[in-house]
């Protein structure tokens, strides 16, 4: 059976509540005291009951991580991991837990109140959710602390993200820099910020050189290596000479669809990612990117929200990190 309160009470001849007291961090405990309890408890490894804790105090110091995509999605877009990694490095400074929630799309969306009412978590951080998605309304409305890996279109809520519109516009911008003259996209889904305000920004830098917009050079992919792939293919056939790729991942299958055309990377077509995953460098040949601090996104949004937490304010947090253009040999230059 696992160690009780009482039975380290009992070894360090101290009460329940001291015991209690100490493990909160207590100030109301003397030095001495709180050496002997904590040697015993480092001796024997004890693990506080969470869920008893959590009732004694009102916290559980667990978070949690609401990712809406399919599971399949989150173990094989590599950006999923090295987010997940920042949340988790966070975590572990901070003395909290990650509770990853995972399900298919639809009955993540279902479940949601299991999350808002189960009492296992101190707050949610929420990360690539469609624009209306129903978590975020219902996380709005609940008094559960929350943060969003991206900003919402219409809710005035915490949130953290890059601006993805200034990146799609330097991204575009540097094709265009480079001469090119038919500079395609491929977009993210449009019912994903991400993926619309990276395909405004393709659209900004059109504008700010008079260039006509082309309905033909604009393909809507999924942010995965097989969506990017797909793209790409229906590209193809309008020739373009350049095209901005909204996700590395979507590169990466566009890489194989010019490649499978006969066609070369980049005297026949210069292409240009977003992310700049680690993968980016080693492909062949290697991908210009916008990048973006995945591993910090997470790291920043798991201090935001235990600050959030333990200092409630009444205006919402808004944070925008920075990205930065990471030219490779893949745009010619």
């Amino acid at each position: 059976m696992p160690l009780t309160l009482e039975d380290i009470a009992k070894e360090s001849g101290v009460s329940r509540s001291t015991v209690s007291r100490v493990i909160n961090g207590d100030d109301n405990v003397s030095q001495a005291t709180r050496d002997r309890v904590m040697e015993i408890i480092s001796r024997v490894n004890f693990q506080p009951n969470l869920a008893a804790r959590g009732l004694a105090t009102g916290r559980t110091n667990v978070l949690g991580l609401v990712i809406p995509a399919g599971v399949s999605t989150i173990f094989t877009d590599p950006y999923f991991p090295i987010l997940i990694q920042g949340v988790s490095a966070a975590c572990n400074a901070l003395q909290y837990t990650v509770m990853l929630w995972l399900a298919e799309p639809e009955y993540e969306r279902r479940t949601i109140s299991q999350i808002l009412h189960n009492g296992l978590v101190d707050g949610v951080i929420v990360s690539s959710m469609l624009m209306d998605d129903p978590i975020v309304q219902s996380l709005y409305k609940s008094k559960m602390p929350f943060i969003l890996i991206g900003r919402h279109p219409t809710l005035d809520v915490n949130y953290l993200d890059v601006d993805n519109r200034l990146g799609g516009r330097e991204a575009t911008h540097h094709l265009l820099r480079l001469g090119h003259k038919k500079v395609a996209t491929v977009t993210g889904p449009q019912n994903m910020i991400p993926g619309y305000d990276r395909y405004q920004g393709y659209l900004d830098a059109l504008r700010d050189r008079s260039i006509k917009f082309q309905p033909d050079l604009v393909t809507e992919g999924d942010f995965s290596e097989m969506g990017g792939y797909t793209a790409m293919k229906k590209l193809l056939p309008h020739l373009p000479d350049a095209v901005f790729v909204a996700s590395d991942a979507m590169a990466y299958g566009a890489i194989r669809a010019i490649r499978e055309a006969g066609l070369d990377i980049p005297d026949d077509i210069a292409l240009i990612g977003y992310d700049d995953l680690p993968g980016s460098s080693r492909t062949i040949p290697p991908l210009s990117s916008i990048r973006q601090p995945v591993h910090r996104l997470g790291y920043v949004a798991t201090e935001s929200l235990v600050d959030i937490i333990r200092h409630p304010a009444t205006q919402p947090r808004h944070m925008i990190l920075p990205t930065e253009l990471v030219i490779r040999s893949s745009c010619g230059d």
